[in-house]
Formats: C-alpha cells, structure tokens, sequence
C-alpha cells in the first residue's frame, strides 16, 4: 500500500462532491453504480475511461461542498488509487482515509497519461513520465495501516479481532486452538 504507480487524470480547483457524485444517483448504495457516474459531469472522458490504478491530480479545495461519503466511495470504486491535490475540503479528506482511500497534499506538474509514483511512507512523488520529483509530508505508520486495511472501519474491526485472540482463552481440541470468546 505504501507505493502507488498510475496514470494521471488532471482535474481544476474546487472540484465538490455535487460534481463528484451528483445527488440524483444517491439513492443507491451500489458502489459499482456510484462509480458509473463519477465526475460525469465535469469530463465524460473520466468516467468512460478511468481504469483501476489511476490517480486523479487536482488544484485547490477538491471535495468541497456536502459531507456525502459517497463522493470519496466513487472515486475508490471507480478504480481511483489515490487522489493528489494541492488541497483538500477538511470533511472530504477524512472520508477518504476512512474508506481507505490515500489522499496526499502537494503540488506536482503533470498531464493527463503521464505516470505518476506515490510513496506514502518516504513523502515522494515522481512523475514519471517527466522525470520530476516533489516531496510531501510523508503518512504516519498508523495511517498507513488505515488504509492498508481498507479503511477505518476495517482497520478498527482487525485490531479488535487480534484483540481478542490475545486475551481470550485457548483451549486445545484434539491438538487444535479453539478460542473461546464467549469469555
């Protein structure tokens, strides 16, 4: 999960979850059909074509307006691996994490098509495709593993699985570990 490779999607500044998801297809909590219409309004070229690995580049503010977690699940099912912009709305950028989806602060130059590398724990992203290189405030081990689960709430129900097996009871049955967690 540290190291991300994709081609790039160039997206303007404030790119809010009205245009990311419009409310018309909220009525859904498909996820494969959230991700049919994202950003269909702002290029139909990214909808039609996003494939799985690719990484939207943005300017200023993206995922302003509402605080529909929809908008961060789209861009995820779609196929989005990671969202880089120069910034984030406070609300978006959380959702995003909590979805497990990596959201990075910084400004690199790049077009639609170049390939772009992303690597949360050293902070660096090179384009690829014009040999540059920028840094970024590198992810904490503890987001890292967030994302790396899946998510917040999948990172929350692992630690608590492994919990329980370090403080439950074991209990051998022909030779084999039963955890009683009943106890």
């Amino acid at each position: 999960m540290s190291e991300i490779k994709g081609k790039v999607w160039n997206f303007g500044d404030n790119i809010d979850t009205d245009v990311i998801i419009p409310g018309r297809y909220l009525r859904t909590f498909d996820e494969k059909e959230l991700a049919v219409h994202v950003l269909e309004g702002e290029r139909a070229d990214f909808t039609k074509g996003v494939q799985k690995g690719d990484i939207i580049l943005a300017g200023d503010n993206f995922g302003c307006g509402s605080s529909r977690v929809q908008a961060a699940v789209a861009i995820k099912a779609a196929g989005v691996d990671v969202i880089i912009a120069k910034s984030f709305a406070r609300i978006f950028y959380r959702n995003a994490i909590n979805i497990g989806l990596p959201v990075v602060v910084a400004d690199i130059e790049a077009d639609d098509g170049d390939i772009v590398s992303v690597d949360l724990e050293r902070g660096i992203i090179v384009n690829e495709t014009k040999n540059i290189e920028v840094e970024f405030q590198a992810f904490e081990e503890f987001m890292i593993n967030i994302l790396s689960d899946g998510g917040l709430v999948k990172h929350y129900l692992k630690e608590k699985e492994f919990e329980k097996l370090v403080n439950c009871p074991v209990i051998l049955l022909n030779g084999a570990a039963v955890y009683d967690f009943e106890k």
